[in-house]
């Protein structure tokens, strides 16, 4: 399976800050943005990724990650030259997807809970259709919602409903086939002009291929699309870091615990980092 982070908006809620520098390169507490969805697809076993960035950006991510190597991974960049919306994702990576099934997930969201890790590899599991997850919200109004009927299948998907029929959002981490390629290039665009997620998880649903699974409460997801929500992000992440004494979306640890690095690669990346509280923590994984 390989995986997709879609990096490529260009963050005009957040103006000023996101003008000189792409919203998932903005700090959540002590690292990037985009290493929150990065270690969502290490922890789900996925070594290669594509990072789809807006037109003209790709380098500062080049910087950050290089090729994968030093990770034990293969990462690779694609630009989206006209936002298009999220499944334009797909067309864009056709040939990174080839025959192989695809994890995508939004550069902005963050995702952390006890179990993420078997929530991630059930929904990998589905071999014949798409996955996406449910996640409870009280007001569900401005994102996809999903409805289930009484035996927990889901029977629909809305975009934005003005009356929800649940409470459960699709929040922005999505597992599909290799035919979502083509699926992806029959939609039409919405009435706002993009391709939208919520048409292809519909035309799984209507094939009666989309599964669902559920993240209780125990689970933290986290939008971090507005200044608002940014800053509660930082706020949750470092709680959480101070409660559990791990570190959220540490990437080279995920990549040792995964096998893909060897503890003296992970003590040259710490040794990087060893006047930060992130680079500290790396090397305390060695003690």
């Amino acid at each position: 399976m390989k995986g997709i982070i879609l990096a490529a908006g260009k963050g005009t809620r957040l103006y000023p800050m996101t003008k000189p520098v792409c919203k998932p390169l903005l700090p959540i507490y002590d690292k990037p943005m985009i290493f929150y969805p990065l270690s969502v697809l290490q922890q789900a076993g996925i070594s290669e990724v594509l990072i789809i960035t807006p037109p003209g950006e790709t380098e500062p991510f080049e910087r950050l990650f290089g090729d994968g190597s030093r990770l034990g991974m293969s990462i690779c960049y694609r630009e989206q030259p006209v936002q298009r919306g999220i499944a334009d994702a797909f067309i864009i990576g056709a040939d990174f997807i080839g025959a192989d099934r695809v994890c995508l997930v939004l550069g902005d969201n963050v995702f952390y809970g006890d179990g993420l890790e078997e929530k991630l590899a059930k929904a990998a599991a589905n071999e014949d259709g798409a996955t996406i997850f449910g996640y409870w919200v009280e007001d569900p109004r401005a994102f996809g919602v999903v409805e289930f009927d009484a035996e927990g299948r889901a029977v629909s998907i809305e975009e934005k409903p003005e009356r929800p029929r649940s409470n459960y959002i699709v929040p922005g981490l999505y597992f599909y086939t290799p035919d979502v390629v083509a699926i992806a290039r029959g939609l039409e665009p919405s009435a706002r002009g993009e391709l939208e997620i919520t048409g292809v998880n519909n035309v799984y649903l209507a094939q009666g291929r989309l599964g669902v699974v559920t993240l209780g409460s125990e689970f933290t997801w986290l939008d971090a699309g507005t200044e608002d929500s940014l800053l509660d992000s930082a706020r949750t992440v470092a709680e959480l870091e101070k409660k559990t004494g791990r570190c959220v979306a540490c990437i080279e640890e995920q990549s040792f615990r995964n096998g893909w690095i060897d503890a003296e690669k992970l003590r040259a990346l710490g040794t990087e980092l060893e006047k930060t509280k992130y680079g500290k923590y790396i090397l305390s994984l060695l003690d």
